[in-house]
């Protein structure tokens, strides 16, 4: 029955990883439901909540809220926004998207104090209406590979201020990909009828507007304080889906917000740098522990569950992946210091290679997807003292005396078990030894081992 009663949970837990994002009414935020004209039931509108830095499990998060408001037939989604930017693979993955969406994606900067920078910019853009609630802000959307660049030209007067000082000479890596994020957005600009220089001033020089001045650069298409606002200033709006114009209409519409399953909730988990990491040290950690205790299993079994899940996250996020051969390599020559004493020179080489590889591992300067520093730091203190408690352990078992073998026998005392001249019987730490003298010795005398041939002392008098 036990057994039985574990299939059943275990298919329920596989049933709702796989199910899509559940749907949950906004608590304070849904307008009053109201009668819809020629229809029975209230207008139903999809909302999807954009927070924190923009990833692979926000990306699928939104693309398939998008799928399950069209299967539902709400006439709109509102994507509100909060985020500092994020992957731009995630990124062009939740672009793509909004613009293959058959009904329109309204973007909403929301609530006050939020913001859309860096990829958030791109992704406002390409809904098809954008709106920023009260003391928000857009833009800053410069790749952040490239550190600085140089600024376009203003394409209004007041724009000058946004307007950086020119920064290093660029490579012609660096230029791609700035040009390319250029042409990305001023596309979408284009496509929504937006301004395309701002746009390009976003990128190419980190400009960043307020609501007001964004709304007066023609970035955004109104400015709403709350999800109330919205709604009633978006009622009549025409937008164009996919090449056919779109009358929306909000009256009597109700929100209700898609949390993301489970599924998705455990991929933002494990796709969490420092989750992945922490992940990627424990399967380490238990392998190399197995390694030392053979029998254990848990440990191993513990080890490679946490690997696989560790790399599974590391295919996801922008690995590099010469960072993780470093850390697999300075990993294994820490191990090695354990068997093969060699005074530190495996330790410390295997500890400045795990060190080099966890930098690098990550190849984005995106806000939440780096590896913290002092965590870094941490490990390397813990290991570089485990590396050298080795070193003087080994150190000390160096200046000690030897105590097994043919050269600990040597300078040891032995006593004459009869009297003999040449050769006789010697007692050795309780044991019978054959023995050959260069001096007679008597019985009870003791004698000093100068040579060992064998099973045959060489002894001489004390």
């Amino acid at each position: 029955m036990r057994a039985l009663l574990c299939v059943l949970a275990l298919a329920l837990a596989g049933l709702a990883a796989g199910a899509p994002a559940l749907a949950v009414p906004a608590p304070r935020s849904a307008a009053p439901a109201q009668a819809v004209p020629g229809a029975q039931a209230p207008l139903t509108v999809i909302g999807l909540q954009l927070r924190g830095a923009i990833g692979p499990a926000t990306a699928e998060y939104i693309v398939k809220g998008l799928h399950t408001a069209a299967a539902r037939a709400s006439p709109f989604v509102i994507l509100r926004l909060d985020t500092p930017g994020g992957l731009e693979t995630s990124m062009r993955r939740i672009i793509k998207a909004i613009l293959a969406s058959p009904i329109p994606v309204v973007g909403f900067v929301a609530p006050p104090g939020s913001r859309a920078a860096s990829a958030g910019t791109y992704i406002l853009y390409a809904c098809n209406i954008a709106v920023m609630a009260p003391a928000t802000n857009v833009g800053a959307a410069t790749p952040v590979t490239l550190g600085g660049s140089e600024p376009a030209p203003p394409a209004h007067p007041a724009n000058k201020a946004a307007a950086q000082p020119p920064g290093p000479r660029m490579t012609a890596e660096q230029r791609k990909v700035l040009n390319d994020s250029i042409a990305y957005i001023r596309s979408l600009a284009q496509l929504r009828g937006r301004n395309a220089r701002w746009a390009e001033q976003a990128v190419r020089g980190a400009a960043s507007l307020p609501a007001k001045d964004a709304l007066a650069e023609h970035v955004i298409d109104f400015i709403a304080p709350n999800l109330k606002s919205l709604l009633a200033q978006l009622n009549g709006r025409e937008v164009s889906v996919r090449g056919r114009k779109v009358r929306l209409d909000t009256v009597g519409a109700r929100v209700v917000w898609l949390k993301p399953g489970l599924r998705t909730r455990l991929l933002a988990v494990i796709t969490n740098p420092m989750i992945a990491y922490g992940l990627l040290l424990i399967g380490l950690g238990g392998l190399i522990f197995e390694g030392f205790h053979p029998g254990g299993v848990l440990p191993g079994v513990v080890g490679v569950v946490s690997l696989l899940v560790a790399l599974f996250a590391f295919q996801l996020l922008p690995t590099d992946f010469a960072g993780l051969v470093l850390i697999l390599i300075g990993a294994a020559m820490m191990a090695a210091e354990f068997f093969f004493p060699t005074y530190g020179s495996l330790g410390i080489g295997g500890l400045v290679a795990f060190v080099v590889g966890s930098l690098i591992l990550f190849d984005s300067d995106v806000p939440g997807m780096r590896i913290s520093r002092s965590l870094i730091g941490g490990i390397a203190t813990v290991g570089g003292l485990v590396i050298l408690g080795i070193v003087y352990l080994a150190a000390r078992a160096h200046r000690r005396p030897v105590t097994t073998g043919v050269k600990a026998m040597l300078g040891a005392t032995v006593e004459a078990l009869e009297d003999f001249t040449a050769r006789g019987r010697v007692r050795y730490r309780g044991e019978r030894w054959s023995a050959v003298t260069s001096a007679p010795l008597k019985r009870g005398q003791q004698a000093r081992i100068v040579k060992v041939e064998g099973l045959q002392l060489w002894v001489e008098p004390r």
